[in-house]
Protein backbone atom coordinates (compact mmCIF):
# COMPACT_ATOMS: atom_id res chain seq x y z
CA UNK A 1 0.00 0.00 0.00
CA UNK A 2 1.22 3.18 -1.15
CA UNK A 3 0.35 7.00 0.26
CA UNK A 4 -0.18 9.78 -2.95
CA UNK A 5 1.63 12.78 -1.16
CA UNK A 6 0.66 14.91 -4.02
CA UNK A 7 -2.47 16.64 -4.39
CA UNK A 8 -4.12 16.75 -8.16
CA UNK A 9 -4.91 19.50 -9.78
CA UNK A 10 -8.36 20.98 -10.70
CA UNK A 11 -9.48 20.14 -13.71
CA UNK A 12 -10.82 22.69 -16.15
CA UNK A 13 -14.09 24.67 -15.79
CA UNK A 14 -16.62 23.81 -17.74
CA UNK A 15 -18.02 26.41 -19.88
CA UNK A 16 -21.05 28.17 -18.16
CA UNK A 17 -23.99 29.76 -20.60
CA UNK A 18 -26.55 31.53 -18.90
CA UNK A 19 -30.51 30.61 -20.41
CA UNK A 20 -31.10 33.26 -22.99
CA UNK A 21 -33.62 35.68 -21.51
CA UNK A 22 -37.40 36.28 -22.89
CA UNK A 23 -39.36 39.31 -21.94
CA UNK A 24 -43.00 40.24 -23.05
CA UNK A 25 -45.78 42.78 -21.66
CA UNK A 26 -49.09 40.56 -21.15
CA UNK A 27 -52.17 41.22 -19.54
CA UNK A 28 -50.69 44.67 -17.81
CA UNK A 29 -47.98 43.10 -16.39
CA UNK A 30 -44.26 42.35 -17.58
CA UNK A 31 -43.25 38.37 -18.19
CA UNK A 32 -39.26 37.62 -17.73
CA UNK A 33 -38.72 33.97 -18.57
CA UNK A 34 -35.69 31.85 -19.58
CA UNK A 35 -35.75 28.62 -21.32
CA UNK A 36 -34.34 25.46 -20.14
CA UNK A 37 -34.86 22.79 -22.49
CA UNK A 38 -35.80 19.20 -22.07
CA UNK A 39 -36.03 20.36 -18.18
CA UNK A 40 -39.33 18.87 -16.58
CA UNK A 41 -39.98 20.73 -13.64
CA UNK A 42 -40.68 24.81 -13.85
CA UNK A 43 -40.91 27.30 -11.56
CA UNK A 44 -43.38 30.25 -11.82
CA UNK A 45 -42.50 33.25 -9.32
CA UNK A 46 -44.63 36.64 -8.68
CA UNK A 47 -42.44 39.43 -8.17
CA UNK A 48 -44.38 42.20 -6.03
CA UNK A 49 -42.90 45.72 -5.55
CA UNK A 50 -44.25 45.66 -2.31
CA UNK A 51 -40.85 44.76 -0.17
CA UNK A 52 -39.74 45.71 3.07
CA UNK A 53 -38.87 49.25 2.08
CA UNK A 54 -42.60 49.67 1.22
CA UNK A 55 -43.75 49.19 5.18
CA UNK A 56 -44.47 52.51 6.73
CA UNK A 57 -41.71 53.37 9.72
CA UNK A 58 -43.44 51.70 12.75
CA UNK A 59 -45.09 48.94 10.77
CA UNK A 60 -41.82 47.09 10.24
CA UNK A 61 -42.78 43.46 10.01
CA UNK A 62 -46.00 44.07 7.45
CA UNK A 63 -44.46 41.87 4.67
CA UNK A 64 -43.34 39.03 7.19
CA UNK A 65 -47.06 38.63 8.72
CA UNK A 66 -48.65 39.02 4.87
CA UNK A 67 -46.43 35.80 4.08
CA UNK A 68 -47.32 33.89 6.87
CA UNK A 69 -50.77 34.72 5.99
CA UNK A 70 -51.21 33.91 2.54
CA UNK A 71 -51.31 30.10 3.28
CA UNK A 72 -54.20 30.57 5.78
CA UNK A 73 -57.15 30.26 2.86
CA UNK A 74 -58.16 32.45 0.24
CA UNK A 75 -62.12 34.08 -0.60
CA UNK A 76 -62.51 30.63 -2.44
CA UNK A 77 -61.05 28.16 0.13
CA UNK A 78 -60.92 27.66 3.70
CA UNK A 79 -56.89 26.99 4.85
CA UNK A 80 -57.00 22.88 4.88
CA UNK A 81 -58.69 23.16 1.62
CA UNK A 82 -56.42 25.56 -0.16
CA UNK A 83 -53.55 22.93 1.35
CA UNK A 84 -55.26 20.09 -0.19
CA UNK A 85 -55.51 21.61 -3.45
CA UNK A 86 -52.14 22.85 -3.42
CA UNK A 87 -50.03 19.62 -2.00
CA UNK A 88 -52.13 17.47 -4.57
CA UNK A 89 -50.29 19.12 -7.47
CA UNK A 90 -46.64 18.01 -5.29
CA UNK A 91 -45.75 21.44 -4.60
CA UNK A 92 -46.29 24.31 -2.27
CA UNK A 93 -46.41 28.39 -1.79
CA UNK A 94 -43.05 29.69 -1.22
CA UNK A 95 -42.52 33.35 0.01
CA UNK A 96 -39.75 35.81 0.00
CA UNK A 97 -39.38 38.83 1.25
CA UNK A 98 -36.21 41.78 0.94
CA UNK A 99 -35.90 44.99 0.66
CA UNK A 100 -37.00 46.18 -2.79
CA UNK A 101 -39.42 43.04 -3.62
CA UNK A 102 -42.26 40.55 -2.55
CA UNK A 103 -41.99 37.03 -4.08
CA UNK A 104 -44.40 33.89 -4.35
CA UNK A 105 -43.04 31.04 -6.45
CA UNK A 106 -43.96 27.43 -7.11
CA UNK A 107 -42.27 24.37 -8.51
CA UNK A 108 -43.77 21.74 -10.40
CA UNK A 109 -43.48 19.24 -13.68
CA UNK A 110 -44.15 21.33 -16.77
CA UNK A 111 -47.97 19.96 -17.03
CA UNK A 112 -48.93 21.00 -13.70
CA UNK A 113 -47.45 24.66 -13.73
CA UNK A 114 -50.66 26.71 -15.00
CA UNK A 115 -52.84 25.04 -12.20
CA UNK A 116 -50.10 25.55 -9.92
CA UNK A 117 -50.42 29.09 -10.99
CA UNK A 118 -53.81 29.74 -10.90
CA UNK A 119 -53.57 28.82 -6.84
CA UNK A 120 -50.88 30.88 -6.30
CA UNK A 121 -52.46 34.02 -7.99
CA UNK A 122 -55.47 32.70 -5.50
CA UNK A 123 -53.38 33.31 -2.54
CA UNK A 124 -51.82 36.82 -3.63
CA UNK A 125 -55.35 38.38 -5.01
CA UNK A 126 -57.75 37.14 -3.14
CA UNK A 127 -56.87 35.50 0.73
CA UNK A 128 -59.18 35.22 3.18
CA UNK A 129 -57.46 37.31 5.45
CA UNK A 130 -59.83 36.53 8.42
CA UNK A 131 -58.84 39.09 11.26
CA UNK A 132 -58.52 36.08 13.95
CA UNK A 133 -56.01 34.08 11.18
CA UNK A 134 -53.72 37.41 10.99
CA UNK A 135 -53.70 38.18 14.93
CA UNK A 136 -52.75 34.90 15.37
CA UNK A 137 -49.74 34.93 12.81
CA UNK A 138 -48.91 38.02 14.23
CA UNK A 139 -48.60 36.66 17.54
CA UNK A 140 -46.56 33.83 16.28
CA UNK A 141 -44.63 36.25 14.77
CA UNK A 142 -43.76 38.24 17.58
CA UNK A 143 -43.16 35.61 19.64
CA UNK A 144 -40.48 33.75 17.21
CA UNK A 145 -38.79 37.12 17.31
CA UNK A 146 -38.75 37.40 20.88
CA UNK A 147 -37.19 34.25 21.07
CA UNK A 148 -34.41 35.28 18.22
CA UNK A 149 -33.82 38.67 19.85
CA UNK A 150 -33.06 36.87 23.55
CA UNK A 151 -29.90 35.44 21.17
CA UNK A 152 -26.45 37.43 20.79
CA UNK A 153 -26.92 39.86 17.49
CA UNK A 154 -30.11 40.57 16.24
CA UNK A 155 -30.22 43.81 18.98
CA UNK A 156 -26.29 44.41 17.73
CA UNK A 157 -27.34 43.86 13.91
CA UNK A 158 -30.35 46.24 14.39
CA UNK A 159 -28.20 49.11 16.32
CA UNK A 160 -25.72 48.97 13.78
CA UNK A 161 -28.57 49.20 10.87
CA UNK A 162 -29.95 52.55 12.90
CA UNK A 163 -26.60 53.87 13.24
CA UNK A 164 -26.02 53.82 9.42
CA UNK A 165 -29.59 54.90 8.24
CA UNK A 166 -31.43 56.55 10.39
CA UNK A 167 -33.89 55.10 12.22
CA UNK A 168 -36.34 57.54 11.11
CA UNK A 169 -36.06 55.77 7.59
CA UNK A 170 -37.68 52.56 7.55
CA UNK A 171 -34.00 50.85 6.18
CA UNK A 172 -32.60 52.45 8.96
CA UNK A 173 -34.43 49.40 11.07
CA UNK A 174 -34.83 45.67 10.79
CA UNK A 175 -35.57 43.91 7.45
CA UNK A 176 -38.65 42.10 9.46
CA UNK A 177 -39.40 44.55 12.13
CA UNK A 178 -38.53 43.69 15.89
CA UNK A 179 -40.50 41.88 18.71
CA UNK A 180 -42.77 45.24 19.66
CA UNK A 181 -43.34 46.70 15.91
CA UNK A 182 -44.75 43.16 14.99
CA UNK A 183 -46.93 43.18 18.40
CA UNK A 184 -48.13 46.10 17.71
CA UNK A 185 -49.69 45.47 14.18
CA UNK A 186 -53.02 45.74 13.53
CA UNK A 187 -55.55 43.44 10.96
CA UNK A 188 -56.34 47.12 9.45
CA UNK A 189 -52.32 47.52 8.64
CA UNK A 190 -52.64 44.25 6.88
CA UNK A 191 -55.34 44.48 5.07
CA UNK A 192 -54.21 48.21 3.85
CA UNK A 193 -50.57 46.96 2.75
CA UNK A 194 -52.05 44.19 1.09
CA UNK A 195 -54.82 46.42 -0.95
CA UNK A 196 -51.58 48.75 -1.93
CA UNK A 197 -48.96 45.89 -3.26
CA UNK A 198 -50.80 43.18 -4.13
CA UNK A 199 -53.04 43.98 -6.38
CA UNK A 200 -50.78 45.29 -8.78
CA UNK A 201 -50.26 42.71 -11.65
CA UNK A 202 -46.03 42.74 -10.81
CA UNK A 203 -43.55 40.22 -12.94
CA UNK A 204 -44.00 36.81 -13.61
CA UNK A 205 -40.64 35.45 -13.87
CA UNK A 206 -40.59 31.55 -15.37
CA UNK A 207 -37.82 29.24 -15.71
CA UNK A 208 -38.42 26.24 -17.91
CA UNK A 209 -39.44 24.39 -20.98
CA UNK A 210 -41.09 27.33 -23.00
CA UNK A 211 -41.60 24.99 -25.89
CA UNK A 212 -44.33 23.49 -23.29
CA UNK A 213 -45.61 26.61 -21.72
CA UNK A 214 -47.69 29.07 -22.91
CA UNK A 215 -45.85 32.51 -21.35
CA UNK A 216 -49.33 34.32 -22.83
CA UNK A 217 -52.23 32.41 -21.29
CA UNK A 218 -49.76 30.97 -18.32
CA UNK A 219 -49.60 35.50 -17.42
CA UNK A 220 -53.15 36.29 -18.11
CA UNK A 221 -54.01 33.90 -15.34
CA UNK A 222 -50.99 35.40 -13.07
CA UNK A 223 -52.19 38.87 -13.83
CA UNK A 224 -56.40 38.14 -14.01
CA UNK A 225 -58.21 40.73 -11.19
CA UNK A 226 -54.55 42.79 -10.43
CA UNK A 227 -54.70 46.67 -11.65
CA UNK A 228 -52.68 50.04 -11.01
CA UNK A 229 -50.27 51.71 -12.65
CA UNK A 230 -46.69 51.68 -12.66
CA UNK A 231 -45.20 52.94 -8.95
CA UNK A 232 -41.82 55.59 -8.11
CA UNK A 233 -39.24 52.75 -7.49
CA UNK A 234 -36.97 55.79 -6.44
CA UNK A 235 -33.17 56.27 -6.90
CA UNK A 236 -30.14 55.43 -5.30
CA UNK A 237 -30.36 57.18 -1.36
CA UNK A 238 -27.11 59.06 -0.76
CA UNK A 239 -26.16 57.48 2.88
CA UNK A 240 -23.17 59.75 3.86
CA UNK A 241 -20.33 58.13 5.27
CA UNK A 242 -19.70 58.93 9.12
CA UNK A 243 -16.94 61.94 9.86
CA UNK A 244 -15.05 59.84 12.61
CA UNK A 245 -15.54 55.82 13.95
CA UNK A 246 -17.63 55.19 16.76
CA UNK A 247 -18.16 52.07 19.58
CA UNK A 248 -21.59 51.50 20.27
CA UNK A 249 -21.81 49.57 23.27
CA UNK A 250 -24.81 47.46 24.00
CA UNK A 251 -24.75 46.00 27.42
CA UNK A 252 -25.47 42.03 27.82
CA UNK A 253 -24.63 41.96 31.62
CA UNK A 254 -22.93 38.61 32.10
CA UNK A 255 -22.40 37.82 28.94
CA UNK A 256 -18.95 35.63 28.49
CA UNK A 257 -18.80 36.42 24.34
CA UNK A 258 -18.77 39.97 23.02
CA UNK A 259 -20.80 40.05 19.35
CA UNK A 260 -19.24 42.57 16.77
CA UNK A 261 -20.86 44.35 14.05
CA UNK A 262 -18.65 46.98 12.15
CA UNK A 263 -20.13 48.58 8.84
CA UNK A 264 -20.36 51.52 6.71
CA UNK A 265 -22.60 52.75 3.57
CA UNK A 266 -21.49 51.22 0.44
CA UNK A 267 -23.82 51.74 -3.13
CA UNK A 268 -25.96 50.35 -4.34
CA UNK A 269 -26.59 46.87 -6.51
CA UNK A 270 -26.15 47.93 -9.92
CA UNK A 271 -23.05 50.02 -9.71
CA UNK A 272 -20.86 49.78 -11.96
CA UNK A 273 -18.09 48.59 -9.24
CA UNK A 274 -19.94 46.10 -7.96
CA UNK A 275 -17.74 42.89 -9.18
CA UNK A 276 -14.71 44.29 -8.19
CA UNK A 277 -16.16 45.47 -5.02
CA UNK A 278 -17.51 42.30 -4.44
CA UNK A 279 -14.10 40.28 -4.93
CA UNK A 280 -12.53 43.12 -2.57
CA UNK A 281 -14.79 41.82 -0.11
CA UNK A 282 -13.90 38.28 -0.95
CA UNK A 283 -10.55 38.54 -0.10
CA UNK A 284 -11.13 41.02 2.80
CA UNK A 285 -13.68 38.57 4.78
CA UNK A 286 -16.26 37.23 2.19
CA UNK A 287 -14.77 33.59 2.52
CA UNK A 288 -13.04 30.93 4.74
CA UNK A 289 -9.50 31.84 3.54
CA UNK A 290 -10.03 35.21 3.46
CA UNK A 291 -7.70 37.83 5.39
CA UNK A 292 -9.79 38.34 8.34
CA UNK A 293 -10.77 34.91 8.92
CA UNK A 294 -6.98 33.80 8.94
CA UNK A 295 -5.63 36.73 11.52
CA UNK A 296 -8.60 36.65 14.06
CA UNK A 297 -9.50 32.65 13.87
CA UNK A 298 -6.47 31.08 12.49
CA UNK A 299 -3.35 32.96 13.63
CA UNK A 300 -5.09 35.02 16.91
CA UNK A 301 -7.53 32.29 18.15
CA UNK A 302 -10.03 34.94 18.80
CA UNK A 303 -13.09 33.31 17.43
CA UNK A 304 -14.59 30.55 15.66
CA UNK A 305 -15.67 32.39 12.58
CA UNK A 306 -15.59 35.87 10.93
CA UNK A 307 -17.32 37.42 7.80
CA UNK A 308 -16.41 40.54 6.32
CA UNK A 309 -18.62 42.26 2.96
CA UNK A 310 -20.31 44.05 1.23
CA UNK A 311 -24.19 43.58 0.69
CA UNK A 312 -26.77 45.72 -1.46
CA UNK A 313 -30.41 46.51 -2.22
CA UNK A 314 -31.70 48.56 -5.23
CA UNK A 315 -31.27 51.95 -3.02
CA UNK A 316 -28.70 51.59 -0.63
CA UNK A 317 -25.81 48.73 0.40
CA UNK A 318 -23.40 48.33 3.06
CA UNK A 319 -19.72 47.06 4.05
CA UNK A 320 -20.09 45.16 7.22
CA UNK A 321 -18.04 42.61 9.48
CA UNK A 322 -19.79 40.58 11.89
CA UNK A 323 -18.36 38.01 14.64
CA UNK A 324 -18.56 36.78 18.40
CA UNK A 325 -15.38 36.80 20.14
CA UNK A 326 -14.61 35.69 24.01
CA UNK A 327 -15.15 38.31 26.14
CA UNK A 328 -11.55 38.96 27.31
CA UNK A 329 -10.10 39.51 23.88
CA UNK A 330 -13.21 41.98 22.80
CA UNK A 331 -10.61 44.88 22.72
CA UNK A 332 -7.83 42.79 20.62
CA UNK A 333 -9.79 41.37 18.03
CA UNK A 334 -11.71 45.05 17.62
CA UNK A 335 -8.27 46.46 16.68
CA UNK A 336 -6.74 43.79 14.50
CA UNK A 337 -10.09 43.80 12.68
CA UNK A 338 -10.02 47.53 12.06
CA UNK A 339 -5.83 46.77 11.44
CA UNK A 340 -6.93 44.45 8.70
CA UNK A 341 -10.03 46.60 7.13
CA UNK A 342 -6.98 49.57 6.89
CA UNK A 343 -4.23 47.25 5.58
CA UNK A 344 -6.64 46.16 2.67
CA UNK A 345 -7.63 49.43 1.89
CA UNK A 346 -4.05 51.06 1.58
CA UNK A 347 -2.28 48.28 0.00
CA UNK A 348 -5.18 46.40 -1.90
CA UNK A 349 -4.85 43.17 -2.74
CA UNK A 350 -2.62 40.28 -4.06
CA UNK A 351 -2.59 38.25 -7.24
CA UNK A 352 -2.89 34.97 -5.32
CA UNK A 353 -5.34 36.06 -3.10
CA UNK A 354 -7.39 37.33 -5.86
CA UNK A 355 -6.71 34.47 -7.95
CA UNK A 356 -8.78 32.03 -5.21
CA UNK A 357 -11.69 34.94 -4.88
CA UNK A 358 -11.57 34.83 -8.67
CA UNK A 359 -11.94 31.14 -8.62
CA UNK A 360 -14.16 30.41 -5.78
CA UNK A 361 -17.28 33.12 -6.72
CA UNK A 362 -16.79 32.34 -10.80
CA UNK A 363 -17.08 28.53 -9.82
CA UNK A 364 -19.61 29.31 -7.40
CA UNK A 365 -21.80 31.53 -9.99
CA UNK A 366 -21.75 28.27 -12.28
CA UNK A 367 -22.64 25.82 -9.64
CA UNK A 368 -25.33 27.69 -8.02
CA UNK A 369 -27.33 28.55 -11.38
CA UNK A 370 -28.56 25.62 -12.22
CA UNK A 371 -31.28 24.62 -11.49
CA UNK A 372 -34.91 26.22 -12.31
CA UNK A 373 -35.64 27.75 -9.00
CA UNK A 374 -32.02 29.20 -9.32
CA UNK A 375 -32.32 30.48 -12.70
CA UNK A 376 -35.78 32.03 -11.38
CA UNK A 377 -33.55 33.77 -8.57
CA UNK A 378 -31.26 35.23 -11.32
CA UNK A 379 -33.86 36.64 -12.77
CA UNK A 380 -35.65 38.47 -10.24
CA UNK A 381 -32.06 39.99 -9.86
CA UNK A 382 -32.27 41.42 -13.42
CA UNK A 383 -35.94 42.93 -12.66
CA UNK A 384 -35.49 44.42 -9.46
CA UNK A 385 -31.99 45.70 -10.14
CA UNK A 386 -33.06 46.91 -13.87
CA UNK A 387 -29.85 44.92 -15.42
CA UNK A 388 -29.27 44.27 -18.81
CA UNK A 389 -30.31 40.45 -20.08
CA UNK A 390 -26.86 39.20 -20.59
CA UNK A 391 -25.63 40.24 -17.25
CA UNK A 392 -25.29 37.08 -15.70
CA UNK A 393 -24.13 35.40 -18.85
CA UNK A 394 -21.12 38.04 -18.69
CA UNK A 395 -21.14 37.87 -15.02
CA UNK A 396 -18.46 35.00 -15.22
CA UNK A 397 -16.13 36.44 -17.42
CA UNK A 398 -16.39 39.74 -15.91
CA UNK A 399 -15.65 37.67 -12.64
CA UNK A 400 -12.82 35.98 -14.30
CA UNK A 401 -11.57 39.08 -15.90
CA UNK A 402 -11.14 41.27 -13.02
CA UNK A 403 -6.97 41.97 -12.47
CA UNK A 404 -5.16 43.47 -9.15
CA UNK A 405 -5.45 47.09 -9.94
CA UNK A 406 -9.47 46.94 -10.67
CA UNK A 407 -9.94 45.31 -6.82
CA UNK A 408 -7.42 47.30 -5.39
CA UNK A 409 -8.63 50.52 -6.72
CA UNK A 410 -12.51 48.92 -5.39
CA UNK A 411 -10.39 48.59 -1.94
CA UNK A 412 -9.10 51.65 -1.44
CA UNK A 413 -12.51 53.88 -2.63
CA UNK A 414 -15.24 51.50 -0.97
CA UNK A 415 -13.69 50.60 2.28
CA UNK A 416 -13.55 53.00 4.87
CA UNK A 417 -12.05 52.34 8.35
CA UNK A 418 -11.75 55.75 9.52
CA UNK A 419 -15.88 55.63 9.39
CA UNK A 420 -16.59 52.55 10.70
CA UNK A 421 -19.21 52.54 13.46
CA UNK A 422 -17.98 49.39 15.68
CA UNK A 423 -21.45 48.13 17.59
CA UNK A 424 -20.15 45.79 20.56
CA UNK A 425 -22.69 43.52 22.09
CA UNK A 426 -20.96 42.41 25.72
CA UNK A 427 -20.79 42.78 29.21
CA UNK A 428 -20.03 46.77 29.24
CA UNK A 429 -19.06 46.34 32.81
CA UNK A 430 -16.40 44.15 31.81
CA UNK A 431 -15.35 45.14 28.29
CA UNK A 432 -15.53 49.27 28.42
CA UNK A 433 -12.17 50.46 29.96
CA UNK A 434 -10.22 48.11 27.44
CA UNK A 435 -12.66 49.57 24.60
CA UNK A 436 -12.22 53.20 25.49
CA UNK A 437 -8.10 52.66 26.16
CA UNK A 438 -8.02 51.11 21.79
CA UNK A 439 -8.58 54.64 21.12
CA UNK A 440 -10.59 53.40 17.92
CA UNK A 441 -12.82 55.79 18.67
CA UNK A 442 -15.83 57.47 21.10
CA UNK A 443 -17.54 54.61 23.47
CA UNK A 444 -20.89 55.32 23.46
CA UNK A 445 -23.61 53.57 25.58
CA UNK A 446 -26.37 52.34 23.76
CA UNK A 447 -30.00 53.17 25.47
Amino acid sequence: MSLIATRPGPGAARAYRFPQVVRRTVAGGQVVAAHLPGQNLAVALLLLDGGAGREPVGKEGLGAVLAKALEEGTAQRDATAYALAIEALGTELATGLDWDSFQVSVQVPVDRLTAAVELLAEAVRTPRLDPADVLRVRDDEATALRMDWANPGPRADAVLRAELFGAEHRWGRPLYGDPDSVAALEVDDVTVFHSEWFIRPGTLVVAGDLERIDLDALAATAFAGAGGGPVERGGPIDVPLAGQRRIILVDRPGSVQSTLRLGHPSPHRAHPDHVPMTLAGTVLGGAFTSRLNHLIREVRGYTYGIRGDFASSRRFGRFAVSSGVQTAVTAPALVESVGEISRTQLTGVTEDELEVARSWRAGQLSVELQSPRAIAAALTTLVVHDLPDDYHARLREQLLAATVEDVSAAAATYLHPESLTMVIEGDAAVIRDELVASGLGEVVDHT
